[in-house]
């Protein structure tokens, strides 16, 4: 189902970790390592084009499912499951065309989920711990092999996997995966490990509580009892299956993945996982060195030597060895599930070993608490984390009608400082669709916002899949709820199968309406892949023109420059049109040498071509229709 965050304050004393949304796979607050000064940020990674990184995430499980069946709760026969194979040179063909650098695969680890894979020696998990019928890709059962149902032959799954990303590599494309390091299925069992790696758990002193050792919290004492779990949530229904019993073997229970202590988690935890052990004792207190504040300033090699010859936690190692594993194959970077849920520390000793491994990996994060951005970029080592908990919130609620433009501007100046660390995005597969009634009721509503979005900031642009062809979300899959695309289940996603049409990409099944948001999505990405005025300096206009004649806090404007690219973006959020005369700040003028004579800007989407007044200070005419915007760039 769909998840919801609770966000607040840090506690520097406790782990307790609160869910926040019934029947949800809920982002809850984290209570962490207290937050270390830190004011030096880190270089992003670099990226071979002129301009930014474009990042695509594609649900691996749906992106390639042609089927159109969508039968609640429905099998991968019924409903159908996207392949490897599936992302073709097709997909990636029009992929690389719309200026993707990075394809973000989710759901690519062996998660725990209902389908018989036995005969492959694969055991089987409990449908009373897995969430819909495919199962949660953030509940890792395995993380040395990959999903069997991603695979056309399971028992070449891993081979298929590497050879998606040998074609992603020929076109030109990175490939990323998720790693989970907070939690992992509530039945982990590694087929795939090397000979040398033990399980999660496996030495564990389980009649403790906590060890530093331990790779789990437990409950001594006490076996673990599902929580109260409505039928409706129950994928089986009346399906008879060997191990569907209403209960799961668990002795002693051990920590729910979101921290819920009880031997009986609340339906509203992440029942599914457990808990990781980073060394953190029950009270909140650390079991590891902490990392000096000026660490913020040191590189990643001072940042591994400052771990060399300490004494750490054993999940530390584990996860060492699995990110590893990935990079060997040929994986280019992760994105790190609910990173704030574990020590900033472990990110320090986990990301320098991935870049003197790899020093081109991308290492992208979930952070939803905006004190603690910094430590996570500077003191972590983080290359980017979610810009969400400020600009896309308040982007969020221009796009609805119940924010300005001020608010979304006040935000990104926030983080001013980090700016090239703040990855941008209108949809993932935590959020609402755009065209869902819960978000903004149509798709067209994110076209202002996605320019605002790509252009704003010099960090990596983020295109969840299906939201460039306007998908609603609106199905009832099963466990997850209408308005997201589910990730718990298996189904097709409508407006995306358009595109797919059948494997060829070609978007054959588009109406024409789609068919124009995408090439507009195409055409956007494109350019900020290629505009090395979106590494350089960025000016607001929106406070001195909010004193124009028909601008308001629903346009919103701003300048980006470098010294090849100087851009004016104006965006109307408004669905009506607006006009009004576009004013240039003086500074503005001064820096661009803007002299006697008129300038000519080329618009990017309509190529129209108009010249700037320098008897009235170089002001510019500026007609947008409903929804509409200009890039417009000098000539």
């Amino acid at each position: 189902m769909n998840k919801f965050r609770c966000l607040a304050l840090i506690s520097a004393t406790a782990l307790t970790l609160m869910a926040c949304n019934p029947a949800s796979d809920a982002k809850p607050a984290a209570t962490i390592a207290a937050p270390l000064s830190a004011t030096a940020a880190t270089p992003a990674v670099t990226n071979n084009s002129s301009g930014k990184i474009v990042v695509y995430q594609a649900f691996t499980r749906l992106f390639g499912n042609s089927n159109t069946t969508n039968q609640r709760f429905g099998t991968a026969a019924e409903n159908g499951v996207g392949k490897f194979n599936d992302i073709n040179d097709a997909a990636l063909v029009a992929l690389k065309g719309m200026g993707v650098s990075h394809l973000w695969l989710t759901g690519v680890p062996h998660h725990g989920l209902v389908a018989d894979y036995s005969a492959f020696g694969i055991s089987a998990d409990d449908p009373d711990v897995i969430k819909g019928r495919a199962g949660s890709p953030y509940a890792v059962k395995d993380y040395y092999s990959v999903n069997p149902d991603l695979a056309v032959d399971p028992a070449k799954r891993l081979d298929e996997f590497k050879a998606l990303i040998t074609r992603a590599h020929q076109h030109g494309i990175k490939v990323i995966i998720d790693i989970v390091p907070n939690h992992v299925a509530r039945h982990y069992e590694s087929l795939g490990k090397p000979t040398d790696v033990r399980d999660f758990g496996a030495d564990d002193n389980t009649t403790l509580e906590y060890s530093k050792h331990n790779n789990f919290y437990y409950v001594p004492g006490q076996a673990f009892e599902l929580p109260d779990i409505p039928a409706e949530f129950t994928p089986l229904g009346a399906e008879a299956h060997p191990l569907k019993d209403g209960k799961f073997a668990e002795m002693p229970a051990k920590w729910t993945g979101n921290g819920a202590r009880a031997a009986k988690p609340d339906f509203n935890d992440w029942y599914e996982t457990v808990k990781i052990n980073y060394g953190v004792k029950p009270d909140g207190s650390y079991d590891f060195e902490r990392l000096p504040a000026d660490y913020a300033n040191k590189n990643h090699a001072a940042h591994a030597a400052f771990w060399q010859g300490k004494e750490l936690p054993d999940s530390w190692l584990k996860f060492r060895d699995i990110t590893k594993f990935w990079l060997e194959m040929g994986v280019d970077g992760f994105r790190f599930d609910m990173a704030e849920m574990v020590p900033v520390e472990f990110w320090s000793f986990l990301n320098s070993s991935i870049k003197l491994q790899s020093p081109d990996a991308l290492l992208l994060a979930e952070v939803y608490q905006p004190q603690l951005y910094r430590d996570y970029v500077q003191l972590g080592k983080m290359d980017y984390l979610y810009d969400k908990v400020g600009f896309y919130d308040s982007l969020k609620l221009l796009m609805q009608g119940k924010g300005t433009s001020s608010e979304v501007l006040a935000k990104h100046a926030e983080v001013a400082d980090i700016d090239q660390h703040m990855l941008k995005f209108l949809e993932n597969h935590d959020e609402q669709r755009i065209a869902s009634p819960e978000f903004a009721g149509a798709a067209e509503k994110g076209k202002p916002a996605m320019v605002v979005s790509t252009l704003v900031g010099k960090a990596p642009t983020l295109l969840y899949f299906g939201q460039e062809v306007g998908e609603a979300g609106a199905l009832d899959a099963g466990f997850g709820k209408p308005s997201r695309t589910s990730i718990f289940d298996y189904v097709g996603v409508p407006a995306h199968q358009g595109w797919l049409n059948g494997g060829k990409y070609d978007g054959g099944g588009l109406t024409a309406e789609q068919a124009s948001l995408r090439a507009f999505y195409q055409q956007l990405l494109k350019f900020s892949s290629e505009a090395s005025a979106l590494k350089g300096e960025f000016v607001s206009l929106h406070p001195l023109n909010l004193t124009s004649p028909g601008y308001s806090e629903q346009q919103l404007s701003f300048a980006r420059f470098d010294d090849k690219q100087q851009l004016l973006v104006v965006s109307n959020f408004a669905e009506k049109p607006v006009s009004f005369n576009l004013q240039l700040p003086a500074d503005l003028i001064k820096t661009w040498q803007l002299s006697a004579a008129p300038v000519v800007f080329t618009d990017l989407f309509s190529q129209h071509q108009q010249s700037t007044n320098p008897a009235k200070q170089h002001r510019l005419t500026i007609e947008l229709p409903a929804l509409g915007s200009v890039v417009l760039q000098r000539q």
